[in-house]
């Protein structure tokens, strides 16, 4: 049930209001664009809609959103310190071994909110801190604060990623959006011609087009130079994707049966924390700074 709204700031373009449909949400509305997204900091910091230009982009089974022990089918969820799986569930750092979930701690973690505004923009900043339970299973202090910002009918997701840590602090980032598209089987604008196909582990020629229909598993795109993928939502209108260089590969992934395409930008694959590749490391005191937006074309 939504409960009573509560306006947090407006001006003649940009609005925040803040409700409570099972959690506490925000909303962001930019007015002249018919644009809008939904924020669930406690959820993950998870976005659970993103309209632009009058289009919802995002897919979400409302069921697994409402229940806070299952894993949120849908929206943007947020993936730190890794990307994808680690076999067994473990990893060895320095020696020892731990243990963590798919796609790391930050998902499954709430977050808080640190400010909200609406003077260019219509923007909110949540933070994520280090605690007793990602300690245990990612042994850095760490702060995360991200910018979830939109503007001119776009959304940038602004990202810093603080090391509180004494030593180098491995990392893996990444997104795991679901599209709501009208079609499994796309056809993707990227500069990628190469792909690691998950189903039967094998490394294959990429022309740009991918049926993701009848595949149970994931396949990652590897080496794109051009840090942005256009892909159809619709069939007049197109989601443009665009991150930091960093942000190396892009995991495409679907479910039998429900209506959602997964366009992941990651900047390691699977295994990363255990074969050591592509991890990213940040110093000490230092802050990783990384970006990544949403566009609707046509």
């Amino acid at each position: 049930m939504i409960q009573e709204e509560y306006p947090l700031a407006a001006n003649a373009n940009y609005e925040v209001r803040t409700y409570s449909d099972g959690y506490p949400l925000y909303e962001l509305k930019d007015l002249g664009t018919n644009s809008s997204f939904v924020i669930c900091p406690e959820r993950g910091g998870i976005v659970i809609s993103c309209r632009l230009r009058g289009q919802e982009l995002f897919y979400l089974d409302r069921d697994t959103f409402l229940n806070p022990q299952a894993n949120i089918r849908g929206g943007n969820p947020v993936l730190f310190p890794i990307c994808g799986q680690l076999v067994n569930g473990q990893y060895e750092w320095n020696g020892r071994t731990y243990r963590m979930n798919n796609h790391g701690v930050a998902r499954t973690s709430p977050w808080e909110v640190l400010n909200t505004d609406t003077d260019d923009s219509a923007s909110i900043t949540l933070a994520l801190q280090s605690n007793e339970e990602t300690l245990a299973a990612f042994p850095f202090k760490f702060e995360l604060r991200f910018t979830y910002r939109l503007k001119d009918g776009a959304l940038s997701i602004e990202q810093q990623y603080i090391n509180k840590s004494q030593e180098d602090m491995p990392m893996v980032a990444g997104f795991h959006p679901y599209f709501a598209t009208e079609s499994k089987n796309l056809n993707y604008r990227t500069d990628a011609t190469r792909l690691l196909d998950y189903n039967d582990k094998s490394e294959k020629a990429f022309d740009g087009y991918l049926q993701l229909e009848g595949m149970a598993e994931s396949a990652a795109l590897l080496d794109a130079k051009k840090p942005e993928i256009v892909f159809p939502l619709s069939q007049d209108r197109n989601i443009r994707l665009s991150y930091s260089e960093q942000f190396r590969y892009v995991v495409l992934w679907t479910v039998e049966d429900k209506p959602f395409v997964c366009v992941e930008p990651w900047t390691a694959l699977n295994e990363a924390l255990n074969d050591k590749k592509g991890l990213l490391m940040v110093a000490p005191g230092e802050t990783l700074n990384l970006e990544l937006n949403f566009a609707l074309e046509g």
